[in-house]
Protein backbone atom coordinates (compact mmCIF):
# COMPACT_ATOMS: atom_id res chain seq x y z
CA UNK A 1 0.00 0.00 0.00
CA UNK A 2 2.82 2.52 -0.27
CA UNK A 3 2.38 3.33 -3.59
CA UNK A 4 -1.34 4.53 -2.41
CA UNK A 5 0.36 6.22 0.81
CA UNK A 6 2.85 8.53 -1.59
CA UNK A 7 -0.65 9.49 -4.07
CA UNK A 8 -2.58 10.71 -0.92
CA UNK A 9 -0.26 13.77 -1.12
CA UNK A 10 -1.24 14.49 -4.96
CA UNK A 11 -3.69 17.16 -6.08
CA UNK A 12 -7.44 16.67 -4.56
CA UNK A 13 -8.61 16.16 -8.07
CA UNK A 14 -5.86 13.37 -9.52
CA UNK A 15 -6.29 11.55 -6.38
CA UNK A 16 -10.11 11.44 -6.65
CA UNK A 17 -9.88 10.05 -10.14
CA UNK A 18 -7.03 8.12 -8.90
CA UNK A 19 -9.55 6.13 -6.42
CA UNK A 20 -11.99 5.97 -8.20
CA UNK A 21 -9.87 4.07 -10.85
CA UNK A 22 -8.50 1.73 -8.01
CA UNK A 23 -12.09 0.77 -7.10
CA UNK A 24 -13.03 0.36 -10.77
CA UNK A 25 -9.81 -2.36 -10.56
CA UNK A 26 -10.80 -4.34 -7.32
CA UNK A 27 -7.49 -3.27 -5.89
CA UNK A 28 -8.47 -1.38 -2.77
CA UNK A 29 -9.88 -4.43 -0.91
CA UNK A 30 -6.40 -5.47 0.71
CA UNK A 31 -8.28 -6.96 3.86
CA UNK A 32 -7.06 -6.15 7.70
CA UNK A 33 -3.45 -6.19 8.91
CA UNK A 34 -3.76 -4.93 12.44
CA UNK A 35 -2.35 -7.79 14.51
CA UNK A 36 -6.00 -7.58 16.58
CA UNK A 37 -7.75 -8.89 13.97
CA UNK A 38 -5.31 -10.57 12.34
CA UNK A 39 -3.49 -12.76 14.38
CA UNK A 40 -1.50 -14.06 11.59
CA UNK A 41 0.02 -11.09 10.44
CA UNK A 42 1.28 -10.01 13.49
CA UNK A 43 3.12 -13.84 13.83
CA UNK A 44 4.52 -12.70 10.43
CA UNK A 45 5.78 -9.64 11.19
CA UNK A 46 7.40 -10.93 14.03
CA UNK A 47 8.83 -13.89 12.46
CA UNK A 48 10.17 -11.32 9.97
CA UNK A 49 11.65 -9.09 12.72
CA UNK A 50 13.54 -12.55 13.50
CA UNK A 51 15.07 -12.95 10.15
CA UNK A 52 17.89 -10.30 9.93
CA UNK A 53 20.96 -11.86 8.46
CA UNK A 54 23.58 -13.06 10.58
CA UNK A 55 26.61 -11.11 10.33
CA UNK A 56 30.22 -12.29 10.79
CA UNK A 57 33.49 -10.95 11.69
CA UNK A 58 34.27 -9.47 8.73
CA UNK A 59 30.88 -7.68 8.59
CA UNK A 60 29.77 -10.10 5.58
CA UNK A 61 27.05 -12.22 5.82
CA UNK A 62 26.82 -15.44 7.60
CA UNK A 63 25.63 -19.01 5.49
CA UNK A 64 25.59 -22.19 7.72
CA UNK A 65 24.80 -26.07 7.11
CA UNK A 66 25.61 -28.72 9.20
CA UNK A 67 28.80 -27.13 10.94
CA UNK A 68 30.23 -25.39 7.29
CA UNK A 69 29.58 -21.85 6.91
CA UNK A 70 30.42 -18.84 4.95
CA UNK A 71 30.70 -15.49 5.30
CA UNK A 72 29.93 -13.44 2.14
CA UNK A 73 30.62 -10.02 1.45
CA UNK A 74 30.56 -7.51 -1.09
CA UNK A 75 33.89 -5.41 -0.44
CA UNK A 76 34.04 -1.79 -1.57
CA UNK A 77 36.67 0.00 -0.17
CA UNK A 78 39.07 1.49 -1.88
CA UNK A 79 38.22 -1.14 -5.21
CA UNK A 80 35.57 -1.59 -7.36
CA UNK A 81 32.60 -4.10 -5.45
CA UNK A 82 34.23 -7.62 -5.56
CA UNK A 83 33.20 -10.34 -3.54
CA UNK A 84 35.34 -12.03 -0.91
CA UNK A 85 34.25 -14.89 1.56
CA UNK A 86 35.90 -16.71 4.31
CA UNK A 87 35.12 -20.15 4.80
CA UNK A 88 34.71 -21.98 8.12
CA UNK A 89 34.35 -25.53 9.09
CA UNK A 90 33.09 -25.39 13.46
CA UNK A 91 34.15 -22.04 13.41
CA UNK A 92 37.91 -22.77 12.26
CA UNK A 93 38.83 -21.80 9.12
CA UNK A 94 39.54 -24.75 6.22
CA UNK A 95 42.27 -24.06 3.81
CA UNK A 96 40.93 -22.00 0.65
CA UNK A 97 42.58 -24.08 -2.19
CA UNK A 98 40.16 -27.21 -0.94
CA UNK A 99 36.75 -25.31 -1.24
CA UNK A 100 35.06 -24.69 -4.45
CA UNK A 101 32.63 -21.49 -4.36
CA UNK A 102 30.39 -20.07 -7.12
CA UNK A 103 28.15 -17.22 -6.69
CA UNK A 104 25.58 -16.48 -9.14
CA UNK A 105 23.46 -13.45 -9.42
CA UNK A 106 20.04 -13.50 -11.06
CA UNK A 107 18.80 -9.88 -11.85
CA UNK A 108 15.62 -8.48 -12.97
CA UNK A 109 15.00 -9.47 -16.62
CA UNK A 110 16.32 -12.91 -16.30
CA UNK A 111 19.68 -11.57 -16.24
CA UNK A 112 22.74 -14.25 -14.71
CA UNK A 113 26.02 -12.87 -12.91
CA UNK A 114 28.57 -15.98 -12.20
CA UNK A 115 31.41 -15.60 -9.66
CA UNK A 116 34.23 -17.87 -9.30
CA UNK A 117 36.08 -17.91 -6.52
CA UNK A 118 39.82 -18.43 -5.77
CA UNK A 119 42.30 -17.93 -2.46
CA UNK A 120 43.36 -14.69 -1.88
CA UNK A 121 45.58 -14.13 1.57
CA UNK A 122 43.00 -15.10 3.78
CA UNK A 123 40.02 -14.92 2.26
CA UNK A 124 38.42 -16.20 -1.03
CA UNK A 125 38.04 -13.57 -4.10
CA UNK A 126 34.99 -13.58 -6.55
CA UNK A 127 36.16 -13.01 -9.94
CA UNK A 128 34.47 -9.74 -11.36
CA UNK A 129 32.91 -6.72 -10.26
CA UNK A 130 29.39 -6.68 -8.74
CA UNK A 131 28.01 -3.72 -11.17
CA UNK A 132 25.11 -1.59 -9.73
CA UNK A 133 22.34 -1.87 -8.38
CA UNK A 134 23.55 -4.28 -6.24
CA UNK A 135 19.83 -5.67 -6.48
CA UNK A 136 19.45 -9.38 -7.15
CA UNK A 137 18.56 -13.00 -5.93
CA UNK A 138 21.94 -14.74 -4.91
CA UNK A 139 22.81 -18.26 -5.43
CA UNK A 140 25.64 -19.78 -3.48
CA UNK A 141 26.86 -23.20 -4.40
CA UNK A 142 30.06 -24.69 -2.34
CA UNK A 143 31.93 -27.87 -2.06
CA UNK A 144 34.32 -28.51 0.45
CA UNK A 145 35.67 -32.31 2.11
CA UNK A 146 33.35 -33.76 -0.60
CA UNK A 147 30.71 -32.46 0.41
CA UNK A 148 28.03 -29.97 -1.60
CA UNK A 149 26.58 -26.71 0.30
CA UNK A 150 23.75 -24.30 -1.04
CA UNK A 151 21.89 -21.46 -0.36
CA UNK A 152 19.66 -18.61 -1.63
CA UNK A 153 18.54 -15.40 -0.97
CA UNK A 154 17.09 -12.33 -1.91
CA UNK A 155 19.24 -9.03 -1.99
CA UNK A 156 17.06 -6.04 -3.21
CA UNK A 157 17.76 -2.22 -3.42
CA UNK A 158 15.84 0.22 -5.35
CA UNK A 159 12.75 -2.09 -6.24
CA UNK A 160 9.45 -2.21 -6.45
CA UNK A 161 6.08 -3.97 -8.27
CA UNK A 162 3.26 -1.67 -8.41
CA UNK A 163 0.46 -2.63 -10.90
CA UNK A 164 0.04 -1.18 -14.64
CA UNK A 165 -3.01 0.12 -13.57
CA UNK A 166 -2.41 2.48 -10.52
CA UNK A 167 1.01 3.31 -12.23
CA UNK A 168 -1.32 4.55 -15.52
CA UNK A 169 -3.74 5.73 -13.70
CA UNK A 170 -0.94 8.04 -11.43
CA UNK A 171 0.83 9.10 -14.72
CA UNK A 172 3.79 6.84 -15.14
CA UNK A 173 5.06 7.19 -18.37
CA UNK A 174 7.70 4.58 -19.84
CA UNK A 175 9.52 4.92 -22.89
CA UNK A 176 12.12 2.93 -24.47
CA UNK A 177 16.01 3.74 -24.24
CA UNK A 178 18.37 3.81 -27.73
CA UNK A 179 20.12 5.83 -29.55
CA UNK A 180 19.00 9.64 -30.28
CA UNK A 181 20.40 13.06 -31.63
CA UNK A 182 20.84 15.77 -29.36
CA UNK A 183 20.54 19.39 -30.35
CA UNK A 184 22.97 21.52 -28.91
CA UNK A 185 21.50 25.27 -28.66
CA UNK A 186 22.19 28.90 -27.61
CA UNK A 187 20.34 31.02 -25.52
CA UNK A 188 19.63 34.30 -27.18
CA UNK A 189 17.08 37.47 -25.92
CA UNK A 190 15.45 39.99 -27.92
CA UNK A 191 12.17 41.59 -29.00
CA UNK A 192 9.78 41.45 -31.71
CA UNK A 193 9.69 44.50 -34.27
CA UNK A 194 7.82 44.81 -37.85
CA UNK A 195 9.82 43.95 -40.81
CA UNK A 196 11.53 46.62 -42.56
CA UNK A 197 9.06 46.84 -44.95
CA UNK A 198 6.53 46.02 -42.79
CA UNK A 199 5.09 49.45 -41.79
CA UNK A 200 4.84 52.53 -42.92
CA UNK A 201 3.27 55.99 -41.58
CA UNK A 202 1.01 57.94 -43.82
CA UNK A 203 0.78 61.50 -43.76
CA UNK A 204 -0.96 63.98 -46.17
CA UNK A 205 1.27 64.88 -49.53
CA UNK A 206 -0.13 68.50 -49.49
CA UNK A 207 -1.20 69.81 -46.40
CA UNK A 208 -4.94 70.94 -45.93
CA UNK A 209 -8.30 70.14 -44.23
CA UNK A 210 -9.24 66.71 -43.39
CA UNK A 211 -12.57 66.12 -44.83
CA UNK A 212 -13.26 62.51 -44.08
CA UNK A 213 -11.77 59.21 -42.57
CA UNK A 214 -12.71 55.60 -43.72
CA UNK A 215 -9.87 53.72 -41.89
CA UNK A 216 -10.01 52.92 -37.84
CA UNK A 217 -7.64 52.08 -35.13
CA UNK A 218 -7.31 48.13 -35.73
CA UNK A 219 -8.58 47.80 -39.04
CA UNK A 220 -6.87 46.00 -41.45
CA UNK A 221 -6.25 47.68 -44.65
CA UNK A 222 -5.21 46.43 -47.90
CA UNK A 223 -2.68 48.51 -50.17
CA UNK A 224 -4.15 50.79 -52.20
CA UNK A 225 -7.17 51.46 -50.04
CA UNK A 226 -8.40 54.94 -49.31
CA UNK A 227 -7.19 56.12 -45.36
CA UNK A 228 -8.60 59.76 -45.50
CA UNK A 229 -9.66 62.47 -47.67
CA UNK A 230 -7.62 66.15 -47.96
CA UNK A 231 -8.91 69.22 -48.85
CA UNK A 232 -5.24 70.90 -50.42
CA UNK A 233 -4.48 74.57 -49.04
CA UNK A 234 -2.64 75.57 -51.86
CA UNK A 235 -5.29 74.13 -54.73
CA UNK A 236 -8.69 73.62 -52.43
CA UNK A 237 -8.80 70.15 -54.48
CA UNK A 238 -9.62 67.17 -52.64
CA UNK A 239 -7.01 64.35 -53.46
CA UNK A 240 -7.30 60.57 -51.83
CA UNK A 241 -4.56 59.38 -49.17
CA UNK A 242 -4.33 55.76 -49.64
CA UNK A 243 -2.82 52.72 -47.75
CA UNK A 244 1.38 51.77 -49.35
CA UNK A 245 0.90 48.03 -47.55
CA UNK A 246 -1.32 45.52 -46.13
CA UNK A 247 -1.62 45.85 -43.07
CA UNK A 248 -3.61 46.95 -39.46
CA UNK A 249 -3.55 50.27 -38.71
CA UNK A 250 -1.44 50.87 -35.46
CA UNK A 251 -1.86 54.53 -34.81
CA UNK A 252 -4.54 57.10 -36.15
CA UNK A 253 -4.95 60.82 -35.49
CA UNK A 254 -6.86 62.01 -38.56
CA UNK A 255 -10.18 63.51 -37.31
CA UNK A 256 -12.63 65.08 -39.79
CA UNK A 257 -12.34 69.15 -40.48
CA UNK A 258 -8.80 69.51 -38.56
CA UNK A 259 -5.71 70.75 -40.57
CA UNK A 260 -3.62 67.48 -41.20
CA UNK A 261 -0.27 69.51 -41.22
CA UNK A 262 2.99 67.64 -41.89
CA UNK A 263 2.12 64.67 -38.80
CA UNK A 264 1.88 61.37 -39.30
CA UNK A 265 -2.13 60.62 -39.77
CA UNK A 266 -1.87 56.73 -39.89
CA UNK A 267 0.86 54.27 -39.24
CA UNK A 268 0.73 50.54 -40.47
CA UNK A 269 1.98 47.51 -39.46
CA UNK A 270 2.14 44.16 -41.58
CA UNK A 271 2.84 41.79 -38.65
CA UNK A 272 2.05 38.86 -40.72
CA UNK A 273 5.31 38.11 -40.44
CA UNK A 274 7.85 39.76 -37.72
CA UNK A 275 11.46 39.56 -36.79
CA UNK A 276 12.85 38.48 -33.48
CA UNK A 277 15.93 41.24 -33.12
CA UNK A 278 17.92 38.88 -30.45
CA UNK A 279 21.13 40.05 -28.90
CA UNK A 280 24.72 38.11 -29.69
CA UNK A 281 27.68 38.91 -26.87
CA UNK A 282 30.64 38.56 -27.89
CA UNK A 283 31.42 34.92 -26.01
CA UNK A 284 28.23 33.97 -28.36
CA UNK A 285 29.61 35.29 -32.06
CA UNK A 286 31.71 32.58 -33.06
CA UNK A 287 28.43 30.03 -32.65
CA UNK A 288 25.88 31.59 -34.65
CA UNK A 289 25.80 31.50 -37.70
CA UNK A 290 23.53 32.58 -40.94
CA UNK A 291 20.69 30.24 -41.44
CA UNK A 292 20.95 28.48 -37.85
CA UNK A 293 17.69 26.77 -37.01
CA UNK A 294 15.64 28.71 -34.26
CA UNK A 295 12.86 28.02 -31.88
CA UNK A 296 11.82 31.44 -30.55
CA UNK A 297 9.21 31.91 -27.43
CA UNK A 298 7.30 34.42 -26.41
CA UNK A 299 8.27 35.76 -22.62
CA UNK A 300 4.63 36.40 -21.81
CA UNK A 301 2.98 33.52 -23.06
CA UNK A 302 3.46 29.82 -24.14
CA UNK A 303 3.34 30.91 -27.83
CA UNK A 304 6.55 29.56 -29.55
CA UNK A 305 7.63 29.84 -33.69
CA UNK A 306 10.64 28.58 -35.19
CA UNK A 307 12.57 30.48 -38.15
CA UNK A 308 16.56 30.73 -39.17
CA UNK A 309 18.95 33.77 -38.62
CA UNK A 310 18.50 35.84 -41.74
CA UNK A 311 21.76 38.20 -40.55
CA UNK A 312 23.63 39.27 -38.28
CA UNK A 313 24.58 42.80 -37.81
CA UNK A 314 27.98 43.55 -37.79
CA UNK A 315 28.27 46.96 -35.54
CA UNK A 316 27.67 46.64 -31.51
CA UNK A 317 25.38 48.51 -29.25
CA UNK A 318 26.56 50.27 -25.89
CA UNK A 319 26.03 46.72 -24.52
CA UNK A 320 28.50 44.76 -26.78
CA UNK A 321 26.14 42.82 -28.40
CA UNK A 322 25.35 42.48 -31.86
CA UNK A 323 22.19 41.60 -33.87
CA UNK A 324 20.68 38.62 -35.52
CA UNK A 325 17.65 38.53 -36.93
CA UNK A 326 15.20 36.11 -37.35
CA UNK A 327 12.09 35.85 -39.76
CA UNK A 328 9.29 34.55 -38.15
CA UNK A 329 5.71 33.77 -39.80
CA UNK A 330 3.10 34.97 -37.47
CA UNK A 331 -0.06 34.59 -39.19
CA UNK A 332 -1.88 33.73 -35.90
CA UNK A 333 -1.17 36.73 -34.92
CA UNK A 334 0.57 35.71 -31.76
CA UNK A 335 3.99 37.83 -31.82
CA UNK A 336 3.17 41.50 -31.79
CA UNK A 337 6.05 43.70 -32.37
CA UNK A 338 7.38 44.75 -29.04
CA UNK A 339 6.90 41.24 -27.22
CA UNK A 340 9.67 40.29 -25.51
CA UNK A 341 11.12 36.69 -26.12
CA UNK A 342 13.84 34.32 -25.36
CA UNK A 343 15.36 31.58 -28.43
CA UNK A 344 17.17 28.61 -28.94
CA UNK A 345 19.90 28.96 -31.52
CA UNK A 346 20.54 25.49 -33.06
CA UNK A 347 24.20 25.04 -33.51
CA UNK A 348 25.35 21.37 -33.69
CA UNK A 349 23.66 18.40 -33.65
CA UNK A 350 25.30 14.76 -31.77
CA UNK A 351 24.28 11.25 -32.57
CA UNK A 352 24.51 9.23 -29.60
CA UNK A 353 24.15 5.55 -29.35
CA UNK A 354 22.32 5.91 -26.18
CA UNK A 355 20.24 8.25 -24.77
CA UNK A 356 17.17 9.17 -21.80
CA UNK A 357 15.27 12.00 -20.94
CA UNK A 358 15.98 14.37 -18.11
CA UNK A 359 12.35 14.23 -17.31
CA UNK A 360 13.23 11.05 -16.09
CA UNK A 361 16.52 11.29 -13.26
CA UNK A 362 16.21 10.75 -9.87
CA UNK A 363 18.83 10.57 -6.95
CA UNK A 364 20.22 7.28 -5.26
CA UNK A 365 22.58 7.19 -3.07
CA UNK A 366 25.14 9.19 -4.41
CA UNK A 367 24.08 8.06 -8.19
CA UNK A 368 21.74 9.92 -10.87
CA UNK A 369 19.13 6.83 -12.13
CA UNK A 370 16.29 5.89 -14.01
CA UNK A 371 13.85 3.29 -13.21
CA UNK A 372 14.00 0.25 -15.28
CA UNK A 373 10.60 -1.49 -16.05
CA UNK A 374 10.29 -5.12 -16.54
CA UNK A 375 6.91 -6.38 -16.43
CA UNK A 376 5.26 -4.26 -13.29
CA UNK A 377 8.31 -4.06 -11.70
CA UNK A 378 10.47 -1.25 -11.10
CA UNK A 379 14.47 -1.40 -10.43
CA UNK A 380 17.11 1.73 -10.29
CA UNK A 381 20.02 1.84 -13.02
CA UNK A 382 22.95 3.87 -12.28
CA UNK A 383 24.07 5.76 -14.98
CA UNK A 384 27.64 7.20 -16.12
CA UNK A 385 26.13 10.08 -18.29
CA UNK A 386 27.43 12.53 -20.84
CA UNK A 387 26.76 15.63 -22.47
CA UNK A 388 23.03 16.85 -21.99
CA UNK A 389 21.10 19.04 -24.42
CA UNK A 390 17.53 20.18 -24.26
CA UNK A 391 15.46 17.25 -23.52
CA UNK A 392 18.02 14.33 -23.46
CA UNK A 393 21.06 13.41 -22.14
CA UNK A 394 24.28 10.74 -22.94
CA UNK A 395 24.20 7.24 -21.35
CA UNK A 396 27.71 5.86 -21.76
CA UNK A 397 27.00 3.34 -19.21
CA UNK A 398 24.48 1.72 -16.81
CA UNK A 399 21.60 0.76 -18.79
CA UNK A 400 21.25 -1.30 -21.60
CA UNK A 401 19.76 -0.47 -24.76
CA UNK A 402 16.04 -1.33 -25.17
CA UNK A 403 15.25 -0.70 -21.72
CA UNK A 404 12.04 0.88 -21.13
CA UNK A 405 12.59 3.42 -18.28
CA UNK A 406 10.02 5.99 -16.54
CA UNK A 407 10.01 9.34 -18.04
CA UNK A 408 7.00 10.95 -16.44
CA UNK A 409 6.42 10.97 -12.76
CA UNK A 410 9.69 9.25 -11.59
CA UNK A 411 9.40 10.95 -8.36
CA UNK A 412 6.46 8.21 -7.46
CA UNK A 413 8.71 5.17 -8.16
CA UNK A 414 11.14 7.10 -5.84
CA UNK A 415 9.03 8.10 -2.72
CA UNK A 416 7.23 4.12 -3.26
CA UNK A 417 10.85 3.12 -3.05
CA UNK A 418 12.34 4.92 -0.24
CA UNK A 419 9.03 4.41 2.11
CA UNK A 420 9.48 0.42 1.65
CA UNK A 421 13.00 0.55 3.18
CA UNK A 422 15.22 -1.16 0.63
CA UNK A 423 18.79 -0.79 1.71
CA UNK A 424 22.06 -1.25 0.43
CA UNK A 425 23.27 -4.19 2.33
CA UNK A 426 24.74 -7.62 0.91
Amino acid sequence: MNFLNILGRMRATHLAFFALSISALGLVACGPTDSAHNPAAQTAHDASAADEPEKGPNGGRMLRSNGFAIELDIFETGVPPEYHAWPTQEGEAVPLDEVELVVKLERLGDVVDRFDFSPKGDYLLGDGVVTEPHSFRVVVEAKYGGKRYDWAFDSYEGRTTIPAEIAATAGVRTETAGPQTLIETVPLYGQIVARPDGHAQVAARFPGVIRSVSAALGQTVRRGQALAVIESDDSLRRYTITAPIDGTISQQSATVGEHSGQRTLFAIVDARQVVANLAVFPAQRGQIKVGAAVTVTSASSPATARGQVTDIGVMSGPNQAVTARVLIDNADGQFAPGTQVTARVMVAEHAVPLAVKRSGLQAFRDFTVVYALVDETYEVRMLDLGQAHGDWIEVLGGLAPGTRYVTENSFLIKADIEKSGASHDH
